[in-house]
């Protein structure tokens, strides 16, 4: 269920999310920003490089599978419904942002 809005002569498309999903996309997104800021607090204590790496590589994880659980729940509803409306522009959209997160 998407919904295309203008704002500055552009337009954009929205997506209403349950309950459910919302709150869980958004504690995902908390962790990770908690993770950013250990992270930082970590370059200003002096920690070490291959520590601070460590978190690093702990942060591109967790973005990663947030990334992976949003374009599941997008292929579920946005795409299958699309499909089934015969719009075959999802596809394509589909293609282009899986050429992006590879």
């Amino acid at each position: 269920m998407t919904d295309e809005k203008k704002c500055c002569h552009m337009t954009y498309k929205t997506k209403e999310r349950s309950p459910e999903e919302l709150k869980k996309l958004i504690n995902r997104l908390n962790r990770i920003e908690g993770q950013i800021r250990g992270i930082k607090n970590m370059l200003e204590n002096k920690a070490y490089c291959t520590d601070i790496l460590m978190q690093s590589s702990a942060v591109s994880s967790a973005i990663n599978s947030f990334n992976r659980e949003l374009l599941s729940s997008h292929i579920k509803s946005c795409v299958a419904d699309g499909i089934r409306e015969g719009r075959d522009d999802v596809i394509d959209e589909l293609t282009e942002i899986m050429k992006r997160l590879m």
